[in-house]
């Protein structure tokens, strides 16, 4: 270990930009084993691991970048495993500059971070490929039965946990897919789909039921799902699309992030998908705008780089060091040619309500902080600049749907945001053992946040039912 101060920082090799336009195949190669060795021994192995407190599932990196180093590479991926259900993924689409590796004792020293969010995805392929991830086998099967509404990553990870116990779990999901937004929401670039169907066939190895193609409130009521099981968890996510207002923004040409990733995802599994085939959710030959600067907006602009776009620029209403997204997908995107109007909003839609044809947009300056603690963006009168745009992409986060009007249960009770209320601690909701976890309580967010999410959940659904099954033992041998 330590050896940081004798070798450089090495990333996997990426793939030149022009190739990279050309597919959807993701950018990075895997480690070699030596490379991979190489870089997890320049961690200094800090007594206080501030990447370990920087990770929200408290990942056990020190350890399996030791590990790693000194070749067990079948412990590191048991320790490394312990703590997260999908470090593969993770170690793909975290954004690590802003959580482990941002906290890195030797890049603050100048000496660069270690590469750990590239070793915990080369640790979590090695043990696919040697076949040390097995089906869930629990050590005894329980009678009690838990559903879960929503197949993204908080539900899963809860499903796996759960299921480890022993519950009997079914999982409820609208779309057709198991993965949520991991499937749906994030191009192949970054997230081959391959890498979530494994993870999905492996709960259905292991017991997890899934019933697909399921509206709560369609095909059943929450309260419906409620008699059917001990205990429920609400892990849908957020799916309602923040829009602009302005003149404009309802012409034929201005689609919503999710509606037109959404339909290239599908298009890539093989889907037939009219949107995209008509040109409308489609930016082949387009000139595009995509209006944002979340990780999702990153998302599109590098999409429509691929479908064949014929420029690409990105209005964000701060500058680069306040946006919210990855710094790395920012970099990213500008090697792939997308253009960046930082300090820029929306103002109007140019065209008609048939057609848009390009975007005016306002420079803007950053003056007092806001309730968020970030200096909020003021328009600078004058300052109007027009974009042309034959697709204007808005991907301004997203909120959440009614819950209490769709599932027919109008005592779930939300936050002023709409996001559902939960006991802290528990998470559990205002309803007797329904349980809540992921965005659709915290907002939208991080994968990792809702793995962490769905673990803490599963670990009180299991305390309730625990509890409720010991009282019950105790009551029979008294009797």
């Amino acid at each position: 270990m330590l050896k940081f101060t004798s070798r450089d920082r090495e990333t996997p090799s990426k793939r030149e930009p022009d190739a990279r336009r050309r597919d959807f195949d993701e950018i990075y190669a895997r480690y070699a084993a030596d490379v991979a060795e190489t870089q997890a021994a320049r961690c200094s192995q800090c007594g206080v691991p501030f990447c370990q407190d920087h990770c929200p599932l408290g990942n056990d990196i020190p350890d399996w970048l030791k590990l790693v180093a000194e070749g067990r590479m079948k412990e590191a991926y048991e320790v490394s495993a312990a703590t997260n259900n999908m470090p593969e993924i993770c170690g793909r689409i975290c954004p690590q500059d802003r959580l482990c590796e941002g906290s890195c004792v030797i890049e603050q020293s100048g000496h660069g971070t270690v590469t750990i969010g590239a070793v915990e995805q080369y640790i979590t392929e090695t043990a696919w490929d040697e076949g040390w991830v097995e089906p869930i086998r629990p050590s005894r099967e329980r009678d009690e039965s838990i559903g879960i509404i929503g197949a993204g990553p908080a539900g899963l990870s809860a499903a796996e946990q759960l299921r480890r116990s022993g519950f009997q779990v079914k999982i409820y999901d609208r779309y057709d897919r198991i993965g949520g937004l991991m499937v749906y929401g994030i191009p192949n670039f970054k997230l081959d789909k391959h890498v979530v169907q494994r993870r999905a066939e492996r709960l259905k190895e292991g017991g997890v039921a899934f019933r697909m193609g399921f509206e709560v409130g369609r095909d059943a009521t929450l309260s419906e799902l409620r008699e059917r099981h001990e205990a429920i968890l609400i892990a849908t996510g957020v799916y309602k699309a923040r829009t602009v207002s302005c003149p404009g923004a309802g012409s034929k040409g201005v689609v919503a992030a999710l509606d037109y990733l959404t339909a290239s995802n599908r298009k890539g599994l093989g889907d037939d998908v009219a949107d995209f085939d008509s040109g409308a959710l489609n930016a082949q030959g387009k000139s595009v705008v995509v209006v944002g600067g979340g990780d999702t907006a990153m998302d599109c602009v590098r999409t429509a780089v691929r479908q064949g776009a014929t420029g690409v620029a990105c209005l964000y209403r701060r500058d680069r060091k306040n946006m919210p997204g990855s710094a790395r997908e920012v970099s990213h995107a500008e090697e792939e040619g997308v253009r960046f109007e930082w300090l820029a909003a929306p103002k109007a839609i140019l065209g008609d309500a048939d057609k848009a044809s390009g975007v005016r947009a306002m420079r803007m300056e950053l003056g007092a902080p806001d309730a968020s603690g970030r200096r909020a963006p003021v328009e600078v009168a004058g300052s109007a600049t027009d974009h042309r745009a034959d697709l204007v992409i808005l991907a301004l986060g997203f909120e959440p749907e009614d819950l209490p009007a769709m599932f027919g249960e109008p005592g779930l009770q939300v936050t002023a945001r709409g996001t559902l209320r939960v006991k802290p601690g528990t998470l559990e909701t205002s309803l007797s053992r329904v349980y809540a976890a992921g965005d659709i309580v915290r907002g939208a967010s991080l994968v990792v946040w809702a793995i962490k999410d769905g673990r803490d959940a599963a670990a009180a659904i299991a305390k309730k039912l625990n509890a409720r099954a010991a009282a019950s033992s105790d009551k029979a041998r008294a009797g």
